[in-house]
């Protein structure tokens, strides 16, 4: 079975991946701690998809994830791996006769969902569960939580040939329900907070007043083009903030559980493939998101937990890259005692972050994102989409970014200085044969 790694940008496998791919190949099961964004999706993805027979048309193995958006990227990536396996992804927030559908003429090897929406397919009997040996569990710290735990119960009761299961997570944690079965589970534990929070940069905003939205907007101008995700506590803030700096001139999309999936998919997008610089979320956005080059994590709010303090910071500095967390604090605000300065640091008082007295005007992004309507079900690919833009659209390849071809559409990030004239040049055109809808998402 092939399986290229240079699709997904990687040339070599990090010391906690290799030794994952080593204990996952002799068939024990496995408690895997390690930091945000470290690569444990590709490492238990590996040696799991190694296992799988792709001659057999049966479902072999399940992933289960605390969310919709966890459940596509793993689905993705597990893909992109390896072409000769099917994989599907299931997860609530669509009709679950229209995910039945596709399984039923995928037969999927490997299933990745989340907890209600694969407890319902087994129930049902749309999945077959009879060859499942191998079970993840990502994040498992959050799936293991109350409000899963029912349903993690059910799920597990009706896998019976059962041989491996796989628990990872990026916060330590003893508690492990009997339930699950992972008495006799070898333990790596690569949460080296130290080194972690070398790569991080802790700096603090001073707001001189309670509403910290003018200074908010100070620190993303000051900011330019780097790319940053704003933390909030609530929904309704998110909307607030959101609304705010786009009344400002700040390309800034939200994220939260209350919109609609689209929308979300949308402005998740947008912010992955740079046509937005911000993305303003609740605590949603600081888990099982593998969005590349996040620069900046700004906790407009300040973090509930330091595990939530951890899982926020998580977005930036992944794998071995660099990242700042700013940590915003109103009058009466104090940086509360679980966050401490980096070693690069000696002071707290020489962490604040001083707001130039002018500020630049809010940066443009140099992408903006194209949707084309449509995706996999129609079978487009990113070939395809991108043929079509450089011979139909007139595109040099270096004016295309990334694409996300979806079941139904399709996102594309394009040059924005190009993208009216490429609008006006591809409407009306067919792409692979069929007549379509090209729009820009957001300008």
């Amino acid at each position: 079975m092939n399986y290229d790694l240079s699709r997904l940008g990687i040339s070599a496998l990090n010391a906690m991946q290799q030794d994952m791919l080593r204990t996952v190949r002799k068939g024990a099961s496995v408690v895997l701690l390690s930091p945000t964004g470290s690569g444990k999706t590709l490492a238990y993805l590996l040696p799991l998809l190694q296992k799988l027979d792709a001659r057999n048309d049966t479902l072999q193995a399940l992933v289960i994830v605390p969310s919709r958006e966890l459940a596509l990227q793993t689905a993705d990536v597990a893909r992109r791996i390896c072409s000769e396996l099917r994989v599907a992804a299931c997860y609530g927030g669509r009709p679950a006769m229209e995910e039945h559908q596709q399984m039923r003429g995928l037969r999927p090897h490997l299933v990745a969902a989340t907890p209600g929406r694969l407890l319902d397919h087994l129930q049902k009997g749309n999945l077959l569960p009879d060859n499942v040996q191998t079970l993840v569990v990502d994040e498992f710290d959050k799936s293991l939580e109350l409000g899963f735990r029912q349903q993690m119960q059910g799920i597990i009761s009706l896998l019976p040939h059962l041989q491996q299961r796989i628990l990872l997570s990026a916060t330590d944690t003893d508690d492990i329900p009997a339930f699950v079965g992972t008495q006799d589970y070898t333990r790596l534990d690569f949460l080296d907070k130290e080194a972690s929070d070398d790569r991080i940069s802790l700096r603090l905003v001073k707001s001189p007043e309670k509403d910290k939205l003018q200074t908010l907007y100070r620190l993303l101008c000051s900011l330019g083009t780097q790319k940053s995700l704003v933390f909030v506590g609530y929904r309704e803030s998110v909307e607030r903030v959101g609304q705010y700096l786009e009344k400002q001139g700040i390309m800034a999309d939200i994220y939260h559980g209350g919109m609609e999936q689209r929308d979300r998919e949308r402005a998740l997008y947008r912010f992955m493939n740079s046509s937005a610089n911000v993305l303003v979320s609740t605590d949603l956005a600081s888990r099982g998101l593998d969005i590349t080059a996040v620069d900046n994590i700004i906790h407009y709010h300040l973090p509930s937990s330091e595990e939530a303090c951890t899982h926020r910071n998580g977005r930036t500095a992944r794998w071995d890259m660099q990242g700042t967390a700013y940590f915003i604090l109103g009058p009466e605000e104090h940086l509360p005692d679980y966050i401490s300065i980096t070693p690069t640091t000696s002071k707290r008082e020489d962490a604040w972050f001083t707001l130039p007295t002018h500020v630049p005007p809010p940066a443009t992004p140099l992408w903006i994102t194209l949707y084309i309507g449509k995706g996999k079900k129609d079978k487009i690919s990113r070939g395809d989409i991108v043929g079509f833009l450089t011979k139909q659209g007139g595109l040099e390849s270096s004016q295309i970014g990334r694409i996300d071809v979806l079941p139904h559409w399709s996102y594309v990030a394009v040059e924005r200085a190009i993208a009216n004239n490429l609008l006006i040049r591809i409407r009306g055109l067919k792409i692979k044969g069929q007549k379509t809808i090209y729009a820009l998402a957001g300008c």
